[in-house]
């Protein structure tokens, strides 16, 4: 009885390693941003890259794949969480969405004292990021 049961506690724990380990434990990628016009070091209140802006199509385009490079691991591919961080395409459009999206790319979160989501602007530029809001405007819910 014993062994049976130091075989289920040793599987539960495998098991559970990979939902401790998933989060936070992303290496961001560098993203090239040549092409978009620099946006500077003061982050601006919100994504300049929405539709009808001249460079909208390629801060998509590099959105896209910028996304793909640093948030799928954790936020799934095409942005549908798989359960372990939040679904992006839940996150509101527009500026009430871009004042979230800057606090968390900023800030990160932490919860009891783990990195569920690293700083993202000490890794990746404003450029980067707010391509990746645009791309994300692409395919939220609210859009659908």
């Amino acid at each position: 009885m014993k062994k049976a049961a130091l075989v289920v506690v040793t599987c539960l724990s495998v098991a559970g390693s990979g939902l401790a380990f998933a989060h936070g434990d992303v290496v961001p990628q560098p993203v090239n941003t040549a092409g978009l016009t620099p946006l500077g070091d003061t982050w601006l209140e919100h994504n300049p890259y929405r539709k009808g802006h001249a460079e909208y199509e390629k801060a998509v385009d590099l959105g896209k794949s910028a996304y793909n490079q640093n948030c799928a691991a954790c936020h799934g591919l095409e942005a549908k969480s798989g359960g372990i961080a939040p679904d992006l395409r839940e996150l509101e459009s527009g500026d009430y969405g871009d004042e979230w999206f800057k606090e968390r790319v900023i800030n990160g979160a932490v919860r009891d004292d783990r990195v569920m989501m690293p700083k993202m602007a000490n890794f990746l530029n404003q450029e980067a990021l707010w391509s990746i809001r645009a791309w994300l405007e692409t395919v939220a819910l609210d859009n659908q």
